[in-house]
């Protein structure tokens, strides 16, 4: 990869955890309250806080390029569960709009799941090729 697609990658992978940094802090002034919209969709109240920890570390590890590959595939797929579990609400533009912005955002973990963390970042520290695309 040359040093420019690998500065994007870095780019796109502190815009994309940052999102899930802020979000789980964010729950954590109401741990109790945000355990109570999970129950509302159906979702155990009990997993607040492991998603709310999910949020941060993986939000983190996704910005050091920390097992780059199985946190993005972990974070889009909880965009998709989430947007559909909260957001799908056809006759509401505004949820629709968040549902599709879910699902914009599971692109772009996925977009990291196949290209790997790139050259900035823990994975290629720890193995030199776990940074690079999938073949």
């Amino acid at each position: 990869m040359t040093q420019s697609t690998n500065l994007i990658l870095l780019a796109a992978r502190i815009l994309l955890g940052l999102l899930f940094i802020v979000a789980g802090f964010g729950k954590l002034a109401d741990v109790q309250g945000f355990a109570g919209y999970m129950a509302s969709g159906g979702v155990p109240a009990a997993l607040a806080w492991p998603v709310v920890l999910f949020e941060i570390l993986g939000g983190i590890a996704l910005i050091a390029g920390f097992q780059t590959r199985w946190v993005a595939l972990g974070l889009a797929a909880f965009c998709v569960l989430s947007g559909a579990l909260y957001h799908f609400v056809p006759a509401d533009q505004m949820q629709m709009t968040s549902f599709l912005k879910n699902l914009g955002l599971a692109g772009g973990y996925l977009a990291l799941f196949v290209t790997g963390a790139g050259a900035f970042s823990v994975d290629r520290m720890l193995g030199g090729s776990r940074g690079n695309a999938l073949a």
